[in-house]
């Protein structure tokens, strides 16, 4: 229960500093976008500032040992960028230019939903749903390979338990 309040506030914090900004105004984030027309700065100060902060608190915050409301820190240790990365945010990328919106803050706008917004929210769904389907798709076809890769074992052997050790086995 802890975990869902702590997360409802921050995501209420986080809205809330996006609309305090300007940041639910496509316009305002074309306006960034946009550096051969009349560009607009502000964006800018408002990922300076998420950065600034971040760059200060996670020094502190790692140091706390695990979380206060997790059993751990999740963090990865990806470091490989592939091509589903690289189109991944070539569409992220192309969909924030086109419509003004990233997802933040078209869930912010949920409170004032415009015609703009009705028409990115389903396209971002379905986006969302076309990652995952492609991201399993994905990981069968590397399983299937893994499998094809290992030598095939006698018949005799494929039921015997890995380990024979009787805290492992089922009668241990």
């Amino acid at each position: 229960m802890g975990r869902n309040l702590a997360s409802l506030a921050a995501g209420l914090l986080f809205g809330f500093g996006l609309a305090l900004s300007g940041m639910t105004h496509p316009q305002k984030v074309l306006g960034f976008l946009d550096v051969a027309g009349p560009w607009d700065a502000s964006l800018l100060f408002v990922l300076g500032g998420a950065v600034g902060v971040t760059l200060v608190s996670f020094r502190f915050i790692l140091r706390l040992g695990k979380p206060m409301l997790a059993e751990r820190f999740i963090i990865t240790k990806e470091t490989h960028i592939d091509r589903p990365r690289i189109l991944g945010a070539i569409l992220f990328g192309i969909g924030w230019g086109i419509s003004g919106y990233c997802p933040g803050p078209a869930i912010a706008l949920l409170a004032s939903p415009n015609w703009e917004l009705l028409a990115f929210l389903p396209a971002a769904i379905l986006g969302a749903v076309a990652e995952k389907y492609f991201e399993l798709r994905s990981q069968k076809k590397q399983a299937m390979q893994a499998r094809a890769a290992q030598p095939q074992q006698p018949a005799a052997q494929e039921n015997k338990p890995e380990s024979e050790s009787p805290s492992e086995g089922s009668c241990g």
